[in-house]
């Protein structure tokens, strides 16, 4: 039986995160707090958030309630925002990190990353809900000096990157001259594995976390398509009669085994504690390799980013 305690992934020497993480992505007001409240109850370290989700400030409030009350310390947190795409720019590094930072009420992340390869125009403060435009110039050689600069400055434990595909992942790679990526997030689940792109990522010593690791079965509205039901997939269903397990907890299991780190969201306190409950049991190889077995490849992906206007058209657009 495997260890019943979470597992961790070095990101570089000193810094280490948990490989299960509570993902933010829709939770807002107090269904977000109370959800960051239930996963830290349920010994979730590990939190995911990003200045686009605008719910820094309810992270920030739970947290704040959780170190006053003695329960938890700040270094026993692992907290993870993004630069904005609005940001995709040097100077919008420092400034909406800093932004982030004031909403959470800390002083430093523990991982920045940038949240899109493609860049757009800064928001306009006086109207800040105006039409968003494209910037072509998006430079990430430039952005990523700006990054490393933040570890430096101590506003950033970590830096990384989300959703850059492996050019662009090379690029930045190559040219970092301080400090390298050390993590890329990106949709990763069972239909969508990324086989070559997590293989490209070990090669240069780059963690993986995968987002929407459940096949993000809310998402059918914001995408406006159907999103593949994962979680009844008669193989996934099979294998969790097998071992006692949630098909929720297959499907994440098969993913940290993989030495990937996982973000699900939910706002169900019971599905919270259950994603959690995947330290105490190992998929047998024969297993890992029926999930294998399922990746449609480049089919199986959901977000392509088309949803935002002009994205498709930018230079450094992924896909």
């Amino acid at each position: 039986m495997a260890n019943k305690q979470q597992i961790y992934l070095e990101l570089s020497p000193g810094v280490k995160i948990p490989a299960l993480g509570l993902g933010t992505w829709q939770a807002l007001d107090d269904d977000g707090e109370k959800a960051i409240d239930c996963a830290l109850e349920a010994g979730y370290r590990h939190i995911d958030t990003a200045y686009v989700y605008q719910n820094e400030k309810a992270v920030g409030n739970i947290i704040k309630k959780w170190l006053e009350s003695g329960r938890i310390k700040r270094e026993d947190l692992f907290v993870v925002t993004k630069l904005p795409k609005h940001g995709n720019r040097p100077s919008g590094v420092p400034k909406y990190l800093q932004e982030s930072l004031d909403s959470l009420g800390l002083s430093y992340v523990d991982l920045y990353l940038i949240h899109s390869p493609f860049g757009f125009q800064d928001k306009n403060p006086s109207d800040p809900n105006s039409e968003e435009i494209v910037d072509v110039t998006t430079d990430h050689i430039a952005i990523w000096k700006a990054m490393e600069d933040q570890v430096i400055n101590g506003k950033a434990r970590a830096i990384g990157l989300s959703n850059f595909n492996e050019r662009q992942i090379e690029r930045v790679w190559s040219t970092a001259e301080r400090i390298k990526p050390s993590m890329l997030q990106v949709e990763l689940h069972l239909y969508f594995q990324q086989k070559e792109l997590v293989e490209f990522c070990n090669s240069k010593n780059i963690k993986v976390c995968a987002y929407s690791p459940l096949g993000s079965p809310s998402s059918s509205k914001v995408l406006g398509k159907e999103v593949p039901d994962i979680l009844n997939n008669e193989t996934v269903t099979d294998i969790a009669k097998k071992y006692g397990k949630t098909t929720a907890q297959i499907l994440l299991r098969h993913i940290i085994q993989q030495g990937i780190a996982a973000i699900p969201k939910s706002s169900n306190p019971k599905r919270i504690k259950e994603n959690m409950e995947i330290f105490d049991f190992e998929l047998s190889s024969e297993d890992i390799n029926k999930l294998n077995a399922l990746d449609q490849g480049k089919d199986g992906r959901l977000f392509d980013f088309s949803i935002f206007k002009g994205a498709t058209t930018h230079p450094e657009y992924p896909f």
